[in-house]
């Protein structure tokens, strides 16, 4: 809860910036398994915006069924 309040330690990633590379992340996240080293900020942002976190789990559930 006091991280959500503090916001990320790494430098910020908006949301737009978020939705905008969002795949990326992802395709990171499940081909290579290294999104969150990559993307720090990302994941950071991911933690701290429901938002954000949100979209994040649908399209990897999307893309985990379609390749399922």
């Amino acid at each position: 809860m006091i991280d959500r309040l503090l916001g990320p330690a790494d430098p910020e990633v908006s949301c737009d910036e978020c939705f905008a590379h969002l795949d990326e992340y992802v395709d990171r996240e499940l081909l290579r398994g290294d999104a969150e080293k990559a993307m720090p900020a990302f994941a950071a942002h991911l933690r701290g915006c429901p938002a954000c976190a949100e979209e994040h789990q649908s399209l990897r559930a999307l893309v985990t069924q379609d390749a399922g």
